[in-house]
């Protein structure tokens, strides 16, 4: 598979998710530009050239379009936190759905019609099939997938109506870290289960609070699909390429079709840290299911792609190897 093909353009890209696509697309000598609005992103995590832009910047996006003249576009900028969407729903309509019509028109625009789109698979709800496949119901239960599904109707539109290809790439629970330390999770407040039994391990936190511990699992505790960030990168990276060489549109599963348990990533972050990691049950969150875990073979047979990384030891040593070198964020 050749590389795609630059400039592209990366809202987003001092993200989590993001930071690590622009790290793999460098690799790769792909010509890049990073737009973020560093609301969540961090300016360290990037090297490429970065445009402090906010997408609801209709103006400020223009004129970004118009200087650096991208021949695509990566999409990760976007509000993430499910229990926020919920309490404050018009945030996230107006951040992720109203900012990607933003990016759409001006994409428009300047005639740039190839993206590849961050979706989640929070856009299918609550499961009906286990694994869930790449066909899986779309029914959103919260703010935050009925957004992300929003964002994906709206570039189907587009490409009916505007000729632009799209690719949308469902992931599971994005966790680990770049191999050499460099690169990793840094979020204001912390939500994930794998950075945060981690900081406990380094001493940031006296404990790590278990959700529910009576779900129909081995253990009780819920299962989730782990899938290591430099995958997800990987992915992005084809699936744009695939978008530039003709194919008009993607959408698929980015997982690695297993799972483990609450309590064996505790287990697990313990014999990689070597330290005691105290947990205390508490009561179930509303909604989660016990079991999320991603299905369908579309992502090999379209992308060529399957999970790497995908032993929860490499996904938590890789984790533990950035929070060690960076015991407070990139500010270290």
């Amino acid at each position: 598979m050749r590389a795609p093909r630059g400039p592209v353009l990366v809202t987003g890209g001092a993200g989590f998710v993001g930071s690590h696509a622009v790290r793999h697309l460098e690799a790769l000598g792909v010509e890049l530009v990073v737009l973020d609005n560093l609301s969540t992103g961090h300016r360290a995590a990037t090297r490429s050239p970065l445009e402090v832009v906010d997408l609801a910047d209709r103006e400020g996006l223009a004129q970004v379009f118009a200087r650096r003249r991208p021949e695509a576009v990566l999409h990760f900028a976007a509000k993430c936190y499910v229990g926020e969407s919920v309490q404050d729903p018009s945030k996230y309509y107006r951040e992720n759905v109203i900012c990607t019509w933003n990016l759409l028109e001006a994409m428009r625009a300047a005639r740039c019609r190839d993206i590849v789109f961050s979706s989640s698979c929070a856009t299918y709800g609550l499961p009906v099939e286990m694994p869930m496949t790449d066909g899986h119901p779309q029914l959103p239960i919260s703010p935050y997938g009925r957004t992300k599904l929003h964002m994906e109707h709206m570039m189907q539109d587009f490409a009916r109506a505007y000729g632009f290809r799209t690719a949308a790439l469902r992931y599971f629970n994005a966790a680990g870290a770049a191999r050499d330390g460099s690169l990793g999770e840094v979020h204001d407040p912390e939500t994930h289960l794998i950075p945060l039994v981690l900081q406990v391990a380094a001493g940031r936190r006296k404990e790590i609070q278990v959700f529910g511990d009576d779900y129909d699992t081995p253990d009780g505790t819920c299962i989730r699909d782990y899938v290591h960030v430099e995958d997800l990168a990987r992915a992005h990276a084809t699936a744009l390429a695939l978008l530039q060489g003709g194919t008009p549109e993607i959408a698929l599963n980015l997982g690695t079709g297993s799972g483990f348990s609450v309590l064996e990533v505790i287990e697990t972050a313990r014999r990689v840290t070597g330290r005691p990691i105290p947990h205390q049950v508490v009561t179930r969150r509303p909604g989660d299911p016990a079991r999320l875990i991603s299905g369908g073979t579309r992502a090999g047979e379209i992308l060529g792609w399957k999970a790497e990384r995908a032993a929860i030891e490499d996904i938590v040593g890789d984790a533990w190897r950035f929070l060690s070198a960076h015991p407070r964020g990139f500010a270290s």
